[in-house]
């Protein structure tokens, strides 16, 4: 990406995911493509994806759903995953299936010049909280929409809800100092929990019939692997790990210790099952005008 492709306000996101976290996500895209399942399942059911259509998957990382998209729609159809993270892209280029329609583009979804009305579906599974100007980024999205086209998303509600977050998160505060207090429109995991906000930020970029539902999953983040790798994915990825990056090997042994004593309770066989909850959003692109 040159710098006349990115939004100045998502410089820093950009630089965030193209650098150690990027990093992370790729080095653990099996455990979480595994822990994530379930919430992928529900987004291509969501999708109504069929055979000969064409979708954007939006913050697609490594590319996991995309390439569940692509086969959705094979043949006849194609699959354009979008993200920001160079590391992520490459690995997903790397393990996508060539027999599937797939290509993918390192962009900025805010500014990408994408093809007027090109796709049938625009999808996300968790890729589209962090744009500093949501309201802009989805116009521009809907740009790359047929009239009629769908967007079809999921997001997390609260972080409260999601336990299979949280439970590692308390664990670590109790040792380490608490993250930069988040404001409720700041980019980030839960910049979409307040399901009125969701609604305004479409309706202001043009969307229509718009639909938000809220959804529970279990989420197993040991991904069938056992304790000991629950432990090591909570300490890798996520707000746990952000909150550790500066902290002594001190401190992270007295959490590592912790979160396994935590989620030793929740532990079955080799699985670590705790709550998770979404929203699942879908709209339409009612038309042509050009919006925001």
């Amino acid at each position: 990406m040159s710098e006349t492709e990115i939004h100045s306000d998502n410089t820093a996101q950009i630089e965030y995911w193209n650098g150690r976290a990027g990093a992370q996500w790729r080095d653990q895209q099996d455990h979480q493509d595994r822990l994530l399942q379930p919430v992928s399942d529900i987004l291509l059911a969501a999708s109504g994806a069929q055979k000969g259509e064409r979708v954007i998957d939006v913050g697609c990382g490594c590319g996991a759903t995309t390439i569940e998209f692509a086969a959705a729609v094979a043949p006849g159809g194609a699959v354009l995953g979008v993200d920001v993270s160079a590391p992520m892209l490459d690995w997903a280029r790397e393990r996508a299936p060539k027999n599937l329609p797939i290509r993918f583009a390192l962009a900025d979804a805010t500014t990408h010049a994408f093809e007027p009305a090109w796709s049938d579906v625009l999808a996300s599974r968790f890729g589209v909280m962090f744009f500093a100007d949501p309201a802009k980024s989805f116009a521009n999205l809907r740009r790359a929409l047929k009239p009629g086209g769908r967007t079809v998303f999921v997001c997390w509600r609260a972080a409260r809800e999601n336990p299979w977050m949280m439970v590692p998160l308390r664990e670590a505060g109790k040792h380490a100092p608490p993250l930069p207090e988040m404001q409720p429109d700041d980019p980030g995991p839960f910049a979409f929990a307040d399901p009125d906000r969701v609604r305004r930020i479409l309706t202001e970029a043009g969307f229509a019939d718009i639909a938000i539902a809220p959804q529970d999953v279990q989420l197993d983040i040991a991904a069938g692997r056992g304790l000991e790798a629950a432990v090591e994915s909570a300490l890798s990825i996520g707000p746990t790990s952000r909150m550790l990056a500066d902290q002594s090997e001190t401190v992270r042994a007295a959490v590592k210790a912790d979160i396994q004593t935590a989620l030793a309770r929740h532990a079955v066989g080799d699985s670590v099952p705790l709550g998770g909850s979404i929203w699942v959003v879908a709209a339409k692109n009612p038309g042509v005008r050009s919006g925001r």
